[in-house]
């Protein structure tokens, strides 16, 4: 499995800028007065913050090296 699995939370501003692009490229229905697309680039846009804190969240709680080979 991976060693770093929470690593994998960088992905997702990739996929909601990118991978999923195709599939929101609408003008119609609107959300909130805007906009589909412009409304799923903002969306998009304030998750990426989140996904990042997680990922760095995730990886500080993984013990360095330096301090795994003193424990062992």
């Amino acid at each position: 499995m991976l060693k770093r699995a929470s690593l994998l939370w960088l992905l997702v501003p990739y996929v909601l800028f990118l991978a999923v692009l195709p599939l929101v490229d609408r003008v119609r229905p609107t959300v909130l007065g805007l906009p589909f697309l412009f409304f799923w680039l903002l969306l998009a846009t304030l998750l990426t913050p989140v996904a990042v804190w997680l990922a760095w969240r995730g990886d500080r709680r993984r013990p360095r090296r330096e301090e795994r080979g003193r424990a062992a």
